[in-house]
């Protein structure tokens, strides 16, 4: 009986917890890509200023992408990233200033050609 209402505390414990866990004013978009690599683009607020995570999933690592990003139309960001790990994914990650209404574009070219990109307005 006693074992019963700790497992039964421990889950309620779990579920009241679980949505601390998600940040508020969170913004995910899922990407398009031109074969079968997904992307997807988070937009947090960080202290005043925005977070912009992209990340592409590609399943295969070593290959290198060019990552363009962008504030409202102008370039605030390039970078070479090479998928690795198991996933064969890589992630962009910037703190930017900004304010509601910034619209955040990121697209990424592979070395072969495939293309990635994603858009979302923080609000």
């Amino acid at each position: 009986m006693t074992f019963r209402v700790l497992i039964l505390t421990l889950a309620l414990l779990g579920l009241a917890c679980a949505p601390a866990l998600a940040k508020d004013g969170d913004i995910e978009r899922q990407g398009s890509c031109s074969g079968a690599t997904s992307a997807k683009l988070k937009l947090s607020p960080e202290n005043g200023r925005i977070e912009v995570e992209f990340e592409v999933d590609q399943n295969r690592s070593g290959v290198r992408w060019e990552v363009t990003l962008k504030r409202n139309g102008a370039k605030v960001a390039t970078a070479s990233r090479t998928t690795g790990g198991a996933s064969g994914s890589f992630e962009l990650r910037r703190v930017l200033a900004g304010g509601n209404g910034d619209k955040f574009t990121v697209r990424a070219v592979s070395q072969s050609g495939e293309t990635c990109s994603a858009s979302a307005t923080f609000a």
